[in-house]
């Protein structure tokens, strides 16, 4: 599994107005609605269920909120620059600008976790991260993370 697999291009946004995490779940719900035909509303609660069982902040501003949902077919991916930081509980207390969610099927399993570990690996390289904070061009972002090299799930 890359990333290239689950993340579309149209899934990757940089916003600047977004002021709480509960917006930015509502935001990524409106990601997920135009670029993968999900009902944004089931996104966005599945995503705050996620979030009340504990926060999805990792720490050094990133966050991977993940949530299943039911009539996936297969796992998607979100990508979210935040211009102005913002708290997201993060287990480090720092406020949040990287946010990448991941939307699974309900029965998705195995996939669900390969998913999620090579996100949270891709998401742990520093110069990485750094040319993401330093890019707002869409397309540039997408090739950012998709065309990282030897980063996949095992």
């Amino acid at each position: 599994m890359e990333l290239s697999s689950i993340l579309r291009v149209e899934a990757v946004k940089a916003l600047s107005a977004v002021t709480s995490k509960k917006r930015l779940l509502q935001e990524i719900g409106d990601v997920a609605s135009s670029a993968y035909g999900l009902k944004s509303n089931d996104v966005c609660q599945a995503l705050q269920e996620r979030e009340s069982l504990g926060p999805t902040g990792v720490g050094q501003g990133i966050a991977l909120p993940h949530a299943r949902l039911a009539d996936l077919e297969k796992v998607h991916g979100i990508f979210v620059r935040v211009e102005k930081p913002l708290d997201f509980d993060s287990v480090d207390r720092q406020p949040v600008d990287l946010v990448f969610a991941l939307l699974a099927p309900l029965d998705a399993g195995v996939d669900h976790l390969k998913a999620l570990a090579m996100v949270s690996r891709t998401m742990r390289d520093p110069g990485l991260c750094a040319k993401l904070r330093a890019n707002s061009d869409l397309p540039t972002l997408h090739t950012l993370l998709t065309e990282t090299p030897g980063i996949r799930a095992a």
